[in-house]
């Protein structure tokens, strides 16, 4: 992954809701961080309520569909007894990938709200804009940007760790 620096906000606003759950989706990441996954952290909310989490796990469940957001939404939906998440939002630190952005149409989630912008697969407008996709059946809303610098932040500093430990092991 490659971060940029954060585009403007998608929304107006960001209010403290927003800001309260990102933060909770920071302290995912962290979770993913030392267990060894890029750092990607993820939760669906219902009714002011958190009802399912998720951090990236490919890595250590061999399983390429693990990411923070499929996570969230398996978490929840096994929790709420239903596949559709409908009113529910999806909080993640990073911009939706094409097969999450799936994931997160086919279970009805009301809202996204992501962190920092993901320039190399980037789901909300960074390669491709499948939220927008007028043939789709299904829409939701999106707000980007959510304490943006700190979600970027944590991604570059987990790559420069890796590159560092790299460094000291070829040495």
């Amino acid at each position: 992954m490659t971060i940029l620096p954060p585009s403007p906000p998608v929304s107006p606003q960001h209010d403290a809701e927003d800001v309260r759950f990102m933060r909770a989706a920071l302290e995912l990441a962290r979770q993913g961080w030392d267990a060894g996954e890029v750092p990607v952290g993820a939760l669906v909310v219902c009714g002011g309520e958190i009802v399912g989490r998720g951090f990236n796990r490919p890595i250590s469940s061999h399983d390429p569909t693990a990411h923070a957001e499929v996570m969230a939404l398996r978490d929840a939906a096994g929790r709420l007894g239903n596949y559709r998440l409908v009113g529910c939002t999806l909080y993640v630190t990073m911009e939706p990938c094409v097969m999450c952005a799936g994931a997160i149409l086919h279970s009805r989630v009301a809202r996204v709200v992501y962190g920092a912008r993901e320039y190399k697969t980037g789901a909300h407008g960074s390669i491709i804009d499948v939220f927008a996709e007028p043939r789709l059946n299904y829409h939701c809303d999106i707000a980007g940007g959510v304490l943006a610098d700190e979600c970027a932040a944590m991604i570059s500093r987990f790559f420069e760790s890796r590159r560092q430990q790299k460094k000291e092991t070829a040495q």
